[in-house]
C-alpha cells in the first residue's frame, strides 16, 4: 500500500498543496477552521511529512539534535522521551549525541554535527549546557541552542534555557530528615563538574545551617552519580567512631549504593539509617524499602527545552516574548526515612 502524499491530503481536505505546506511548518497565517480540516486529512491519510525533502526544499532544517553526556541511564532516557515528543508533536526529527563532555574538541565537534547533518538547533544537557567557551562558541556560529541547567532561578543571561531548581529541593530533602529528629546527616557528591552537585549540596548545608545543626565535613564525602560511589561511601560513613544516622545521596543510583552498603552492614533500613535519594527514578520505587526522593520530571524537561528551541526557531532566534521555564523537584517521602532509633 502506497504512502499517503502532501498532494492527497490537499485533495481530501479541498485546499491548495501550498496551505497543507503552512500547515505542516505551522505557520500563523492560517485559519483555525482550514487549520484544523488539514490535521484531520492528515489524521485520516496517516500523512507523515518526509522530513529530509522538507529540509532540502526548506530555507532551514526540520531536525533538532539532544546532545548530553551522563552515566545515568534513566536520566538519558527521560530526557530522550521528552524530547521525541515535542519533536513528533511540531513534525520535528531528532538526532541524539551522546559526547564527552570533558574534550577540548567540543566545540569543534558540535559544529561539525550541526553542519553534517543540518540540525536547526541544539538541546544541551547537562554539563554542556553550563561550559561557557561551548556557548560562546555556538553563539559565534549562530547555532539556535537551548540549555538544561540546574539554577535557584532565571540566569537571565540572554541564552534561553530550561532551570531546574535542585537546591530547593535538596533543601526540602535534608529538612525532611531534620524534622523526623536526625542530627547526624550525611552527604554524598555527585560529579563536582555538574552543576547540579554544588546546588544539592547547597541546599544540604543550607537546611543545616538553619536549623542550627553544624556543617561536619566528615560527613560529607566527594564522589559520582554511580551506584558504586553510594555503597563505597556509605561504607566509609558507617565506619567513623559516630556514623550519621541519615545518608542522602545526590542521585538515587547512589542512595541504592547506600542501600546496598546498609544490607551489607546488617543495619535495618529505615530504623537504623535513613537513606534519601533524588531524581526518583524507576528503581526507588521498586527498592525496598522504596526510596525517599525528589521527583524531577526529565521528560518533562527535556520536552519543555524542545518546545523552547522550536520556538526560538520559529520567531528567527529572537523571541523576547519567550519566557525560559523553570521546574522544582517535589519532595516523595517513601519507607526509607524514619526518626533515628532510641539508644
Amino acid at each position: 500500500m502506497r504512502h499517503a502524499t502532501i498532494k492527497d491530503v490537499a485533495k481530501r481536505a479541498g485546499v491548495s498543496l501550498k496551505t497543507v505546506s503552512r500547515v505542516i511548518n505551522r505557520e500563523a497565517s492560517v485559519r483555525e477552521d482550514t487549520r484544523e480540516k488539514v490535521e484531520r486529512a492528515i489524521e485520516a491519510l496517516g500523512y507523515r511529512p518526509n522530513l529530509s525533502a522538507r529540509s532540502l526544499r526548506a530555507a532551514h532544517s526540520y531536525a533538532i539534535g539532544l546532545v548530553y553526556d551522563n552515566p545515568n541511564a534513566h536520566y538519558v532516557i527521560s530526557m530522550q522521551n521528552g524530547v521525541l515528543s515535542a519533536c513528533r508533536e511540531r513534525g520535528f526529527g531528532l538526532q541524539i549525541h551522546p559526547c564527552d563532555s570533558s574534550s577540548p574538541h567540543l566545540a569543534e565537534e558540535l559544529c561539525a554535527l550541526v553542519r553534517r547533518s543540518r540540525l536547526a538547533g541544539l538541546v544541551l544537557a547537562p554539563p554542556m549546557s553550563e561550559q561557557p567557551q561551548l556557548i560562546a562558541t555556538l553563539k559565534a556560529h549562530d547555532i539556535p541552542f537551548v540549555r538544561i541547567l540546574a539554577a535557584r532561578e532565571d540566569p537571565c543571561d540572554g541564552s534561553p534555557c530550561v532551570w531546574v531548581d535542585d537546591r530547593d529541593a535538596a533543601y526540602a530533602i535534608t529538612e525532611h530528615l531534620i524534622q523526623l529528629g536526625h542530627t547526624r546527616i550525611g552527604f554524598l557528591w555527585g560529579e563536582p563538574h555538574h552543576r547540579s552537585s554544588p546546588e544539592r549540596y547547597q541546599g544540604y548545608a543550607d537546611a543545616l545551617k538553619d536549623y542550627g545543626l553544624p556543617l561536619n565535613k566528615k560527613l560529607i564525602l566527594p564522589g559520582r552519580y554511580a551506584f558504586d560511589d553510594g555503597f563505597r561511601g556509605a561504607r566509609k560513613l558507617l565506619a567513623l567512631k559516630e556514623p550519621p544516622t541519615a545518608i542522602f545521596g545526590s542521585n538515587d543510583e547512589i542512595a541504592a549504593g547506600v542501600l546496598a552498603a546498609a544490607r551489607s552492614a546488617g543495619l535495618d533500613v529505615p530504623w537504623d539509617l535513613s537513606i534519601a535519594g533524588f531524581e526518583d527514578n524507576p528503581f526507588s520505587k521498586q527498592a525496598w524499602p522504596a526510596l525517599t526522593t525528589a521527583r524531577q520530571s526529565t521528560a518533562e524537561i527535556g520536552r519543555h527545552a524542545a518546545l523552547r528551541l522550536m520556538a526560538e526557531l520559529q520567531q528567527g532566534g529572537s523571541a523576547p516574548e519567550t519566557a525560559n521555564e523553570g521546574f522544582v523537584p517535589e519532595l516523595v517521602v517513601r519507607g526509607s526515612t524514619a526518626p533515628p532509633r532510641k539508644s
